[in-house]
């Protein structure tokens, strides 16, 4: 009889493989599309584009129905990507971040509202009165005045010294994307608990991961992430980047909350599931996350290229004629990622890809799956 398991194995999984092809899935809208329609078009994507690796996952109904880890870890040593590889989430980083400081705000440590410097002033920005002004709402709607990175954003010569932060504009007066108000806000996170950027992981593993059962998923390194981590690649050339930072001392003991999450498509999306389903916090932070904190201005690059036309906490909002979709987008350079999710019908995908090619795979895979 042994000799027969073997083949009947074989044959179950050919047999499991050949029904994932033919089953009926559905677009963020509810339209039907074949496992096997996508697999092809995902595949022409990866050669048309040369994306070396991708980690994709289809959530339809609250639940993941295709799930693909394909690709190659790095193009010189060929180490295929499989289920256990582990990809930078760039700024995807940002709405798991905003879940996490919800928490915060569900157990009465964090107030939305009350001004940072409260529960931790903050040096860098001392000279500037005007940063008394910013809060937690401030910094997850993205209109804290902040630039994006003070070491890499464009800033007056005349008035601010290389790698001095500073504000572009009254905070809460307007929109303007930045990761250095999530950075803040971490060092925040952090006082409240007593902890510090380089302590802070476990805290976030013990109050959103292991309750979600992400398994995967770190904002600081970790063991597994060495092991499993795929390599970046720009211009079809391996990137040599350790670890994604932000600032000339940062190393991968910091907690990154703005973009330096590790975790791959199945982990990512049981998240998004949570979110679409409301569970791990109130009804009341759930609504303020996926409400209109501020609108857009049409000449945003947010608007104009994504059609997004408010933000969230941690996310951005997005328009169709179906209703209305919830999306972020990644980019580290070597690594880009992006997500779009229906709260009305618990449809969504998530991709993370190890190159400079995500942003145009996003573009294509969005065209496809929104309709």
């Amino acid at each position: 009889m042994k000799r027969f398991v073997l083949p009947l194995l074989t044959y179950l999984l050919c047999a499991i493989s050949a029904f994932q092809s033919r089953a009926q899935l559905q677009t963020l809208s509810g339209a039907k599309i074949k496992a096997a329609d996508l697999d092809k078009f995902i595949k022409h994507q990866m050669d048309s584009l040369g994306l070396p690796g991708l980690s994709f996952a289809l959530i339809n109904n609250g639940k993941v129905v295709y799930h693909r880890s394909l690709g190659i870890s790095n193009i010189e040593s060929k180490e295929k990507v499989d289920a256990n590889s582990i990809f930078e989430a760039a700024s995807l980083s940002k709405t798991l971040f905003a879940y996490f400081v919800l928490k915060q705000v569900d157990q009465h440590k964090l107030n939305l509202d009350t001004p940072l410097y409260r529960y931790l002033p903050y040096s860098d920005i001392a000279k500037d009165e005007r940063y008394k002004l910013i809060t937690a709402r401030m910094v997850l709607s993205h209109t804290t005045g902040f630039p994006n990175w003070r070491y890499y954003d464009k800033r007056d010569e005349q008035l601010y010294k290389y790698g001095e932060l500073y504000l572009k504009f009254n905070p809460g007066s307007a929109f303007s994307y930045s990761g250095e108000g999530y950075f803040y806000l971490s060092k925040v996170i952090a006082k409240l608990n007593n902890l510090t950027i380089q302590t802070l992981d476990p805290l976030f593993q013990q109050q959103v991961n292991k309750p979600l059962h992400l398994q995967k998923a770190w904002f600081s390194s970790d063991k597994y992430i060495t092991l499993h981590k795929v390599k970046g690649h720009v211009n079809g050339k391996p990137f040599d980047k350790a670890w994604p930072t932000s600032f000339p001392e940062q190393d991968s003991t910091w907690f990154e909350a703005a973009g330096g999450l590790h975790t791959e498509a199945l982990s990512f999306s049981r998240f998004l599931i949570a979110l679409m389903d409301g569970r791990g916090l109130s009804k009341e932070m759930n609504a303020e996350l996926f409400k209109e904190q501020v609108l857009l201005d049409k000449k945003s690059p947010h608007y104009l290229y994504n059609g997004d036309t408010a933000w969230g906490l941690g996310i951005a909002i997005k328009p169709v004629d179906y209703g209305v979709l919830y999306e972020h987008g990644g980019n580290n350079g070597d690594a880009q990622s992006g997500f779009k999710i229906n709260k009305a019908n618990h449809n969504g995908y998530v991709f993370f890809t190890n190159c400079d090619q995500g942003v145009n795979f996003n573009k294509n895979i969005g065209a496809k799956l929104i309709k």
